[in-house]
């Protein structure tokens, strides 16, 4: 899918996302729906779509055949065997997750335990080309509604830019994404920071790193909060018992899917510390399953799922996901709540692979 605008980071610039949408049909002809995260170069992690495909092919998808699965919460002890692959994994636990719900009649949202029937969001900008051009999509997206701009940022590109924003929107809930771009080299760049009342500081240092962050949060006023970091429950653990983080940002496929994400969150409560859902630039399939999520109550902070028109020129569900003044009314329907366009779909799809007890079928 063609993204409407280019989307850049300190680790790269996104024009089109490349995906697998996953379709899991049961005997009574029940359908589920996943979808996977990664990206086609290894960019935010180590996986990509092409190892998504060889680990779903070879390994993950054989698993889920071995016996019946009762519980969705089975399908991440099955694939306990295999290490890491977190977003090839959380691809296909959310269809099972989705067809699970379906199949009980009750709305994703309610299966996972979730209490919101509205959640709030946020919306992440890429670096922009100039300061001028930052502040002229603040406004736009302030006077849409969100709750909250989260900025990219990289060496060179920080104190002062965000200086300008906090100068102009001073009341706005504000956040600097730095995805690893900095060290402890940089600490006094970082400090400074403090000085504008930011929510938090994502993810400063190396993608995985608790250590330092531990060290960096001890100087820093900002809360911190570990993205890349983490890709499990006992990651999420470590880090909060070194003082790495005061804040998770939890995004399914990082860390392998729905349950442990779950697990993650219910710590996170126990603990005190406030998590928000992330995005990966997802289309309507991923982007239901990041709503649910959020509707579990430790999800205090807005996330970043924001509604279909700012990246896609036509989402593949139906209704699309729609913002209203930075609020997301959540569907109600059985499982994720949306259908899928079948006709949108098949005008992107580049590849189709059936797989059945027995025998793949390549399309």
């Amino acid at each position: 899918m063609q993204l409407k605008h280019p989307f850049a980071t300190s680790f790269g610039t996104f024009q089109e996302k490349e995906f697998f949408v996953i379709e899991m049909e049961d005997d009574s002809g029940c359908i589920g729906f996943g979808e996977s995260a990664a990206f086609s170069s290894p960019w935010y992690s180590e996986e990509t779509v092409e190892t998504n495909k060889h680990m779903m092919e070879k390994f993950l998808i054989p698993l889920l055949f071995e016996s019946q699965i009762q519980h969705p919460d089975e399908v991440s002890k099955r694939f306990q065997s295999i290490r890491r692959n977190n977003m090839a994994k959380s691809a296909l636990e959310g269809a099972v997750w989705d067809l699970f719900a379906k199949r009980n009649q009750s709305p994703l949202y309610k299966t996972l335990g979730g209490t919101k029937h509205q959640i709030d969001v946020g919306i992440s900008i890429g670096i922009q080309p100039t300061v001028k051009d930052l502040l002229h999509a603040c406004e736009g997206f302030i006077r849409e509604g969100y709750k909250r701009l989260k900025i990219k940022i990289k060496p060179g590109s920080d104190y002062q830019m965000l200086k300008e924003v906090r100068k102009q929107f001073p009341d706005t809930l504000l956040m600097a994404d730095a995805n690893s771009a900095y060290t402890l080299k940089d600490i006094e760049t970082l400090k400074k920071l403090d000085e504008l009342d930011l929510m938090m500081i994502e993810q400063p240092l190396e993608h995985d790193d608790i250590i330092d962050h531990a060290k960096l949060q001890r100087e820093l006023s900002t809360p911190i909060c570990l993205d890349e970091s983490i890709h499990s429950f006992e990651d999420a653990r470590k880090a909060i018992e070194l003082g790495s983080c005061k804040i998770i940002n939890i995004k399914i496929g990082r860390v392998g899917g729905i349950t442990e994400s779950k697990r993650i969150h219910d710590y996170c409560a126990e603990h005190g510390v406030s998590v928000w859902c992330g995005g990966m630039l997802e289309a309507g399939v991923g982007r239901a399953h990041n709503i649910a999520i959020t509707t579990l109550p430790q999800f205090n902070l807005p996330g970043d799922t924001a509604g279909s028109s700012r990246y896609w020129e036509r989402d593949i569900i139906d209704p699309e996901v729609l913002v209203n003044n930075g609020v997301i009314t959540v569907p109600t329907k059985p499982g994720i709540g949306y259908e899928i366009n079948r006709k949108v779909l098949e005008s992107l799809r580049i590849e189709k692979l059936v797989f059945t007890q027995s025998n793949t079928v390549y399309q």
